[in-house]
């Protein structure tokens, strides 16, 4: 309940001063520049800010007020745009997770620091290795991931990297896992001891490109998802941790194109979910 109020307050916090900001733009902002700006620049730069701000703001506040029932289909960008497809959960607790992910090769990405930031475009600019650099924060169910891990390519630089991200959530333990049996408004603030199902999407870096609708730098995405997600539970069954595995359809396959030039993921809209071996992993 604390959690959710302070969230819900971060969100006024900032919901108050756009409101404030709309207020005088249109009183005293709009006349000026409508005396001053040509039609046609006006027109665009409307458009440009009701298509790109607007319209995702408007989305994202609607969805606080009135969220799905079900597991979405893949993570957003800050700004809402669609990102990586879910492929991938484990149910384990935080240190398990941890633990198996580490055996079967692959390590935990450092936090968003200035620091790890930079020491990120050093190893970029000169092709060293960062084997626990950040990734970027990508949304699901509101929020950025909770872990994220990543295993370098071999024989390729440090623009190719294997990631995913994990988001943990409650779930009905019954036989089977369903969707609506993901109980994803509820997360537990203690992740360390709780048995959880890690909802996660894993994806193939193999560059580095433009964003469409802001220039901005960022990586090339793989388009096979499908891939990666198999990638990742192999590792796990070769490292003689997986108990078992079931695959939930998350929906029918699709083709989701991304926000980069050129770029877009495929998925087969399932999602396997691999249970832990609990007593391989004590440590």
């Amino acid at each position: 309940m604390i959690q959710y109020t302070l969230r819900l307050a971060k969100r006024f916090a900032i919901l108050v001063p756009g409101i404030i900001i709309a207020y005088f733009s249109v009183r005293d902002i709009f006349p000026y520049f409508d005396r001053r700006v040509p039609l046609g620049f006006a027109i665009f730069v409307t458009y440009a800010i009701g298509a790109y701000v607007l319209a995702p703001a408007s989305i994202r506040l609607f969805r606080i007020f009135h969220p799905a029932d079900h597991l979405p289909l893949y993570c957003v960008t800050p700004d809402g745009f669609a990102s990586d497809p879910l492929n991938i959960g484990i149910i384990a607790t935080r240190r398990q997770l941890i633990t198996a992910m580490e055996a079967a090769g692959w390590q935990m990405a450092d936090r968003h620091t200035l620091k790890n930031v930079l020491r990120t475009v050093i190893s970029v600019l000169f092709e060293e290795p960062y084997l626990n650099a950040p990734v970027s924060s990508l949304y699901l169910f509101g929020r950025k991931q909770d872990i994220a891990f990543e295993q370098h390519v071999a024989g390729a630089g440090p623009t190719s990297r294997h990631h995913v991200r994990f988001w943990a959530t409650n779930y009905e333990q019954k036989d089977s896992i369903r969707i609506r049996g993901i109980h994803w408004h509820h997360r537990r603030r203690k992740l360390d001891d709780d048995d959880l199902l890690w909802v996660g999407a894993a994806s193939l870096d193999v560059g580095i490109t433009l964003i469409r609708h802001n220039l901005q730098i960022t990586h090339m995405i793989d388009p096979d998802t499908n891939q990666e997600r198999d990638l990742i539970v192999e590792q796990l069954k070769a490292a003689k941790l997986v108990k078992k595995t079931e695959t939930t359809k998350l929906g029918n396959p699709y083709r989701l194109a991304n926000r980069v030039w050129r770029g877009y993921l495929h998925t087969d809209g399932q999602m396997v979910i691999v249970s832990l071996q609990p007593r391989r992993l004590t440590i």
